[in-house]
């Protein structure tokens, strides 16, 4: 075959492997998972022939780690920290007052506000007396496995930016996220699944789309995968009708024949071979990845315990049910969104906040609580670690003259992190006695990639991605240090 004729077979086979194995745009978003971090520059190395190594692959980490795998918590649109767990008593005395306070929102630069007082009430919790709001009576019941960080901040208090920094500890887009980091400096245990999925909430993504999934500049065999918690976890991954697994298997064997031959004579450059593998993974997770969402072997008092019984609690219980089960079969980020779409359909409580917030956190307070449960009784809590944030939190006065929505505040903010070798039961950094800005131990976002880059074994200074003329580091090039008063 003359090489103008093999290249456009293997353009028509591979284009039509796509659609026939049934596939489709899932396959083809694949085709990157096995690119290792030269290929999709064309920088393979000559020597390297045909040998062909998995970006995936199980990596050994820097250190001792505490944890092998993480489950993010992204409440989306920022959650009211003075509502939830950061309790302030000023406020009721302040509550429908007009007084001075700078706030920074999307409404800009304020000097006064009028003070809306907490619309909860707090109780104390566990052995520690960590004080919860009535917003999550569950989740009260696990403080002695949970850190709270009070005194979290940044510099956007807007979605966009706000999330970005979040997840890439960056305001711009175009850098790897959090998971992707993790995935590259370890890689994943499960060849059938990707290495880091993220699940949507049901009303939608969050804004900025997959953006706060990316691998950015690095290979996308690092970028997170949408999957699902329900009967089609990846759309267009179902074999092709009338087609049989035996028949898909001689087609891959056939393409894989031919297309080795077309690299016989271009040994220099493996980026076919990676696209053989993303066709190889496809067909292993159109078998593995149905098994993972199939929750017929949980029990009533599993799927009960994470709210699957109720339909206010079902789609989060879902999702936080399928996140133990990745963890158990070594998958090793998983990012989960409450809230989506726009207005009250996340956590971006500008008008009613009451209304808000029992909402979400009425959907999340059950689930949350019981993943937490299912991880410690079955030995898993101690190697995974558990975040949960928002970008950022709201401020302590009135966005608008009625009404008690409270507007963006990336000032002062809460967080917290459990299992995977955190400390259970405290509480650090403060706010001011309005909850609006960190004033004692602040911690930068950057601060919380650190920890759990340092909980998984890798060191949040030395973890490098050479990119642009310099080794790019997930903490930026002033680095920054974990969060020693919990771990």
């Amino acid at each position: 075959m003359h090489n103008n004729d093999a290249n456009q077979f293997c353009r028509r086979t591979r284009r039509e492997l796509l659609w026939e194995t049934g596939a489709g745009f899932g396959a083809l978003g694949l085709t990157g998972l096995f690119h290792n971090d030269r290929l999709l520059a064309n920088e393979a190395p000559k020597s390297a022939g045909t040998t062909f190594t998995n970006p995936m692959a199980p990596k050994a980490p820097m250190y001792p780690a505490k944890a092998k795998a993480v489950i993010f918590l992204f409440m989306y649109g920022g959650p009211s920290q003075v509502d939830t767990f950061d309790e302030k008593p000023e406020l009721a005395r302040l509550d429908g007052k007009t007084i001075p306070v700078k706030t920074f929102g999307r409404g800009g630069h304020k000097n006064t506000g009028r003070v809306v007082g907490p619309k909860y009430a707090f109780k104390n919790y566990g052995k520690c007396g960590k004080r919860v709001s009535d917003l999550f009576p569950n989740v009260g019941q696990c403080v002695d496995d949970i850190a709270f960080i009070h005194s979290m901040y940044a510099e956007s208090p807007i979605h966009g930016s706000g999330l970005l920094m979040m997840n890439s500890g960056r305001l711009l887009s175009g850098s790897p996220c959090l998971g992707s980091w993790v995935t590259y400096g370890l890689g994943s245990v499960n060849e059938n699944l990707p290495g880091f999925v993220v699940m949507l909430d049901h009303s939608g993504g969050p804004i900025n789309g997959p953006k706060n999934w990316s691998s950015g500049y690095m290979p996308a065999a690092y970028q997170g995968v949408q999957i699902r918690a329900d009967k089609t976890p990846i759309h267009d991954l179902a074999v092709a009708e009338g087609m049989t697994r035996a028949q898909q298997r001689d087609l891959l064997d056939r393409l894989k024949e031919k297309n080795q031959e077309h690299l016989a004579a271009r040994q220099d450059n493996s980026e076919l071979v990676a696209r053989i593998a993303s066709y190889e993974l496809a067909y292993k997770m159109q078998e593995h990845a149905p098994e993972a969402v199939d929750f017929a072997k949980e029990t009533e008092e599993t799927k009960k315990l994470y709210g699957m019984d109720d339909k206010k609690t079902e789609d989060f219980g879902r999702k936080c049910l399928l996140a133990r089960r990745l963890v158990e079969r070594g998958v090793r980020f998983i990012q989960i969104y409450s809230g989506g779409n726009h207005n009250d359909h996340n956590w971006d409580a500008h008008g009613d906040l009451v209304k808000n917030h029992s909402l979400h956190a009425g959907a999340t307070d059950k689930p949350i609580a019981g993943l937490l449960t299912d991880l410690k009784r079955r030995g898993l809590l101690d190697s995974t670690v558990v975040i949960w944030s928002g970008e950022f939190g709201r401020q302590p006065t009135a966005e608008y003259a009625q009404g008690t929505g409270r507007d963006h505040n990336a000032y002062g903010f809460t967080s917290w992190l459990a299992g995977g070798g955190i400390k259970g039961g405290v509480s650090v950094g403060t706010t001011d006695e309005l909850g609006n800005f960190a004033v004692d131990d602040r911690f930068h976002v950057k601060n919380l990639h650190a920890t759990v880059l340092h909980q998984m074994g890798l060191d949040p200074n030395k973890l490098t991605y050479f990119y642009g003329g310099l080794d790019q580091k997930l903490v930026g090039v002033e680095g920054a240090e974990p969060i020693k008063q919990i771990i």
